[in-house]
């Protein structure tokens, strides 16, 4: 009997895995097109999968490790990309615009990304808010903090990331990144930008471990739809099939 009661518990658990595997998102209520759709910064052939952020946000501090499984399983063919949001400089969302930027420039974000969510909302050591108050601090910390912290972190020299954040470099970046927070309408973070086309936020996806469904959801329909744009070219080049001539 018992053999029986977990052979049909089996069951039940992959029949419940399959309709989640085929779990499927509507357009407009799930996620939004985004219209025109954006270039994107990953090499050609590649799917980007953009997370806009800022250190300062409580929430992405909270979906980032959503974030890093989603990260984890992406296909080959998908690469995950980082865009620092500046619009809330009341808690000092463009000094880690800025640092976002250097640590990009200077090829140290990966490494650094969860450090810098700790120090801001684990440990205090960049915190914008007193824990015991919850009120903003004052004064904030500025970059010559934030590049102490980073110099601990990474062992970057601490005047050689002032110098980088305040490189017509890392001013342009800043410049895109606002740009690009305009053209996806991002009006909120953490937000999901799929392949420049398809933005996701928590309310539209219903959560936030369901954003990352939602992604994964808009990545397989971008691989599919690339695999059937590249067999239209190979179909195209090759030409109609030619039937032979009967004699």
């Amino acid at each position: 009997m018992r053999k029986r009661i977990a052979a049909l518990t089996s069951l039940v658990a992959l029949a419940f895995t399959s309709i989640a595997h085929a779990a499927t998102y509507t357009e407009g209520v799930n996620y939004f097109l985004v219209s025109p759709a954006q270039p994107t910064s990953v090499p050609a052939g590649k799917i980007e999968v953009a997370e806009f952020f800022s250190y300062a946000c409580p929430f992405c501090y909270q979906f980032n490790p959503f974030v890093r499984q989603l990260q984890a399983s992406l296909p080959a063919n998908a690469q995950m990309v980082f865009i620092p949001a500046s619009f809330n400089p009341s808690e000092d969302w463009p000094t880690f615009q800025r640092a976002t930027c250097a640590a990009q420039i200077l090829g140290v974000l990966d490494k650094t990304h969860d450090k810098v969510f700790d120090a801001v909302w684990k440990t205090g050591e960049l915190a914008v808010s007193d824990p015991q108050t919850h009120r903003i601090k004052n004064p904030l910390p500025s970059i010559e903090d934030v590049a102490k912290y980073y110099n601990h972190i990474s062992g970057v020299p601490i005047q050689k990331f002032l110098d980088t954040s305040k490189s017509f470099a890392v001013d342009t970046a800043m410049r895109r990144d606002d740009s690009l927070v305009a053209a996806y309408h991002i009006d909120g973070t953490p937000s999901l930008v799929v392949n420049g086309k398809y933005r996701i936020t928590g309310q539209s996806a219903g959560g936030m471990p369901q954003m990352i469904e939602v992604a994964k959801y808009l990545v397989e329909k971008e691989s599919k739809a690339g695999a059937n744009a590249r067999a239209a070219r190979v179909h195209s080049i090759a030409g109609p099939k030619q039937e032979p001539i009967a004699r």
